[in-house]
């Protein structure tokens, strides 16, 4: 054997066993064999079994909080060019399909500032309109262009968020995405196989998380509406009533009236960890932004023994007194549990939702589907491989044993990428995968049928050898990448299910050409190097 053969025998060793080590590992018993096959082969929910959520994120939720900001960005910039005006509010819609419709109020513009005012709307508020309502009222409305922007921020950073919440419980293989159709851009789908049980992540998800920390303006009440009637049945402008969450053992409610405007909010943070108080109470701890540490300084250093309430999706958590300035860090206490406050700390570490959700579907897949499906796909590949395997050994003799070893690394070498990438089986990708064989073989049935023809011609073995793989080669590269191109489109604008076929047949096509090319051609080399005088080939 001279030194090529030898190198190419020892590469395709290394390869081999590099595939075999990702798939099973080093399994020292049977038991350790079969949990490193599950561990490293991840099914997805249509074979493994799990659940799958429909949420929809409420649009409108990212529209008021862009309001409320846009209400004290203006706020500052009308004081700073000496703007005055007599009232600032905005309005409050409720559904998805109303979301747009946000306007804010502005009251009480001297008529010798309204040009001022103008400037600064159109100046430095490039995504909202500006209307009269009256000589001295203004409305402000957003641009369709700007609203469309919003909305679709607004989704894709939901996904992004309950992506983070759900990777951070360590539900790697959890797919969130867009629900399909036009009708449904609001729309979340979750999946998460093997969770059979999804209440902890359902509720993870579902906190919104929107942390604030807001100037407390009166309180507390023993209802919401002895804090309306000591403000004449009405809330004074720019204030809300908020409940302070219940603890266990406390006597009735407690209502306050805080600041619509918040102090510092969810985005704010840098960081938010679980923690322990001196009397070992667990509470979460969290860190602000340079940013807003400057800021939160500020206002505690003019506020001194004025209250601040801490707001977690809409309940108080704690209301405390400030006694001096405080910069960088806050705390959350009355929190309960250790996995309570790290399900805090990883909420608001992953990011606070640009809006709350709703669930519109609730479904768990039972795993008898998933081992039917197995079992069904299982078998069909088995007896499509089987039947393959037969013709080739039948109708091209020795030369078929070729392209069944070849075969075989094929799908060896497909299931190690799927386990060192850490991609999902589904059941679709089993349809890619046996799909794969089929293309294999035809790379297979092109070289041979090609070596046939040289032979034919009159070229000796190791000519037409060498020759059938030179002229297939072009015919197989260009198949390939007509495929992989296609797939590339499937993946691009497919739905789950689609992008892993797409994912699965892409790989197993890449691995079809190192064996169709590479490997055979190697056992060809191997068969002819100790017969140079061959006149006849087996195939």
């Amino acid at each position: 054997m001279n030194s090529t053969l030898r190198n190419k025998a020892i590469f395709v060793v290394v390869i081999l066993l590099i595939c075999v080590y990702g798939i099973i590992g080093l399994p020292k018993s049977k038991d350790e064999l079969v949990k490193n096959w599950n561990d490293n082969i991840k099914l997805g929910l249509d074979l493994k079994g799990g659940s799958q959520l429909v949420l929809q994120v409420q649009a409108q939720d990212a529209f008021k909080a862009e309001a409320d900001q846009t209400i004290d960005r203006l706020k500052t910039e009308m004081q700073k060019d000496g703007v005055t005006y007599t009232a600032i509010d905005r309005n409050d819609p409720t559904r998805i399909e109303d979301a747009e419709t946000i306007e804010i109020l502005i009251k009480g513009v001297p008529v010798d500032k309204v040009a001022g005012l103008r400037e600064i709307v159109n100046s430095r508020f490039a995504s909202w309109n500006m209307n009269s309502v009256s000589s001295s009222d203004f409305k402000l409305n957003y641009k369709p262009t700007e609203a469309g922007a919003l909305r679709k921020d607004t989704l894709e950073r939901s996904i992004r968020t309950i992506e983070n919440r759900i990777n951070g419980l360590g539900l790697t293989e959890a797919t969130v995405q867009q629900r399909g159709g036009s009708k449904n851009e609001s729309e979340v789908l979750v999946q998460m196989p093997g969770v059979d049980d999804p209440a902890r992540v359902k509720a993870l998800i579902s906190a919104a998380a929107m942390l604030s920390i807001t100037e407390v303006k009166g309180g507390p009440f023993p209802d919401r509406a002895q804090a309306l009637s000591q403000n004449g049945g009405v809330l004074p402008l720019g204030t809300i009533v908020v409940r302070e969450k219940v603890r266990p053992g406390a006597q009735g409610e407690s209502w306050w009236l805080l600041g619509r405007n918040a102090v510092v909010t969810g985005r704010d943070l840098r960081n938010a960890r679980p923690s322990q108080d001196e009397f070992g109470k667990w509470e979460t701890s969290f860190t602000l932004s340079q940013d807003a540490s400057k800021r939160f300084g500020r206002f505690t250093e003019a506020n001194i023994n004025n209250k601040l309430a801490v707001v977690l999706d809409n309940q108080i958590f704690s209301v405390a007194t400030i006694q001096n300035k405080i910069e960088d860090s806050g705390r959350i206490t009355g929190i309960g549990d250790q996995t309570s406050a790290s399900d805090l700390a990883l909420t608001l570490t992953s990011g606070s939702l640009p809006a709350g959700i709703v669930y519109l579907e609730e479904r768990t897949v039972g795993p008898s589907l998933g081992a039917d499906s197995i079992r069904d796909g299982l078998m069909a590949g088995i007896v499509g491989v089987s039947v393959v395997v037969l013709v080739m050994l039948v109708y091209y003799k020795r030369a078929g044993i070729n392209a069944t070893l070849a075969l075989i690394l094929n799908g060896i070498i497909l299931l190690a990428a799927l386990a060192y990438f850490g991609a999902v089986l589904t059941l679709p990708g089993i349809a890619g995968f046996i799909l794969t064989i089929g293309m294999a073989v035809d790379s297979n049935v092109l070289i041979f049928e090609r070596i046939r023809e040289e032979l034919r011609n009159g070229k000796g073995v190791l000519a037409g050898v060498h020759a059938g793989f030179d002229k297939a080669f072009v015919t197989i590269i260009d198949t390939h990448v007509t495929t992989v191109v296609s797939c590339a489109f499937l993946f691009a604008f497919g739905s789950t299910a689609v992008k892993g076929f797409a994912l699965t047949l892409v790989i197993g096509l890449i691995a079809n050409i190192f064996t169709a090319v590479f490997i055979s051609k190697f056992i060809f080399d191997w068969e002819l190097s100790g017969n140079k005088q061959l006149t006849t080939l087996s195939i």
